[in-house]
């Protein structure tokens, strides 16, 4: 089992920027890779960013690709996500999630979830 803690949501103004941290216990979190995925009301799960087992490798969604930045420290089972010039549709419940394998862009593909946290962007 894992535990994923999502922090760092909260209310921003069209523009600015936000850190999103995850927690992470249980297993040993370098056999996971680890996504960020966000949820609007009435609007499915998607994919915004992910990180391979190393840190080496990450992937985004073109929606947020050269805006956020997803990284981690294994050392203390922490992975974050970095948003920058935020925008009113980037307003949803954003997740984080591990992964034993290696398909970083379907929520199916993850074997744990946190239980999310709200960033809401002012327009």
């Amino acid at each position: 089992q894992v535990q994923l803690v999502e922090s760092g949501g909260g209310l921003v103004q069209a523009g600015g920027s936000l850190r999103l941290s995850c927690a992470a216990s249980g297993r040993t979190f370098s056999y996971f890779a680890m996504g960020w995925f966000r949820q609007a009301p009435g609007k499915k799960r998607d994919f915004v960013a992910a990180i391979n087992k190393s840190g080496g490798t990450t992937y985004y969604a073109d929606s947020v690709k050269g805006r956020f930045t997803i990284s981690r420290d294994n050392s203390k089972n922490m992975v974050y996500l970095h948003m920058s010039s935020l925008k009113p549709e980037d307003t949803a419940v954003y997740y984080c999630a591990a992964n034993s394998g290696s398909a970083y862009y379907t929520a199916p593909a993850y074997d744990y979830w946190g239980q999310g946290t709200q960033v809401t962007i002012s327009s």
